[in-house]
């Protein structure tokens, strides 16, 4: 699904904070602060459990690491990883391993820490066969699939994010960007037809319905958007930004559902349209309700699918919740937890609403001639 994929690119836009590995000084370094890839080739020493100082324990790496990019790429330099028994952080490094190096002066010299293993490569191989696998499979419509998904990266990118880092108001920015990830997607694929307007429109109803009802009950549960470790760093970045907190994560429940509301409003209203070709004097009523029992097909599915992406997300926090065995009372009233229910069933719901919304609208633009206006058709011919 479009989300999903989407989510994977705008991982890789951020940069990974340096970690608490050491480095071993460089000397002679004139390069400014850089990023640079490297190569494990030799490891010279390696310590388990020694005595670091003040009562603290460690594991130590020296190796050798072949700049692979950058100013220096081609030398090698010794560097030096510490580690000190904290699995998130601690990377132990083997020969061959390509790592992530930051180099940075301090007091005229540079120092070489390794910040992380190097990923990418595998990211892009990753991205490559999903994008081989649409234009080989899909021909002509996996092509208008990968340049509408460019489309969906660029305007979040470019547009959004930007506008949000810039303290503009989240939810009607999220709405609009919907909007227009919606249309840009529906022309591609579909052209201007009656079915890009319906879904379009069912689209819009559908996240306005998520929108307002996740206003509404996070105002009366009192949530603060600031349950995630992510949000609560912006409190402390260096530019200042006064952040609506409670409307980045309204907006970050629009943008969720965004996908699974656009899918359910492409079915329906494309259903729509072949049962009319099929049959053309079926009446807005009858058009309608062939709308709605497609929708109720879809409905079940779709909801599941985004109750189960929020809960992939979350397991390793129900199993920690069932590790502390926490009262039932307890747990429903967290304001972690009731985030991600809220954010999860209001995404849910505005998906529900997409169905009747589109359902009508494409009846509406669908509906027969009525018999005056065919006798009148028929007069002018």
């Amino acid at each position: 699904m479009n989300h999903r994929f989407l989510a994977i690119v705008l991982i890789l836009t951020f940069l990974v904070l340096p970690t608490s590995v050491l480095g071993q000084t460089v000397e002679n370094l004139e390069v400014p602060t850089e990023h640079v890839k490297g190569r494990v080739i030799k490891i010279i020493e390696e310590k388990r459990n020694f005595d670091y100082g003040g009562g603290m324990k460690a594991d130590m790496q020296r190796f050798e690491v072949e700049i692979l990019d950058g100013t220096y790429k081609g030398k090698i330099i010794e560097s030096e990883n510490m580690m000190f028994g904290n699995p998130a952080y601690d990377l132990w490094v083997k020969e061959g391993d390509r790592i992530l190096m930051f180099l940075e002066e301090q007091d005229g010299v540079m120092q070489a820490h390794m910040m992380d293993f190097i990923r990418d490569r595998y990211i892009y191989l990753l991205v490559a066969a999903f994008i081989l696998l649409l234009i080989l499979i899909g021909r002509m419509q996996g092509v208008k699939s990968v340049i509408t998904l460019g489309l969906t990266v660029l305007i979040i990118g470019k547009v959004m994010l930007p506008l949000l880092f810039q303290g503009y108001s989240p939810v009607p920015l999220a709405l609009i960007t919907g909007l227009a990830v919606s249309t840009i997607t529906f022309l591609i694929v579909c052209g201007f037809t009656k079915k890009t307007l319906a879904a379009s429109l069912g689209t819009l109803g559908g996240l306005t319905t998520a929108a307002l009802l996740s206003i509404f009950i996070s105002s009366l549960a009192n949530l603060k958007g600031l349950s995630g470790e992510e949000a609560q760093m912006l409190l402390y970045i260096p530019q200042e930004i006064t952040f609506n907190f409670r409307g980045l994560l309204l907006a970050g429940i629009i943008i969720g559902a965004l996908g699974a509301v656009m899918d359910v409003s492409i079915s329906i209203a494309s259903a729509m349209e072949e049962i009319h070709k099929k049959s053309m004097n079926l009446s807005f009523k009858e058009l309608i309700n062939s709308g709605m029992n497609v929708g109720k097909d879809i409905m079940g599915t779709m909801s599941n699918t985004l109750i189960l992406a929020y809960t992939g997300a979350s397991i390793p926090l129900f199993l920690l919740l069932m590790a502390y065995e926490q009262p039932f009372i307890k747990l429903m009233n967290m304001d972690f937890l009731a985030t991600e229910l809220v954010r999860a069933l209001s995404g849910s719901i505005g998906l529900i609403f997409a169905i009747p919304i589109t359902a009508i609208i494409s009846g509406f633009l669908l509906r027969p001639k009525s018999d005056h206006a065919l006798e009148k058709d028929h007069q002018n011919q």
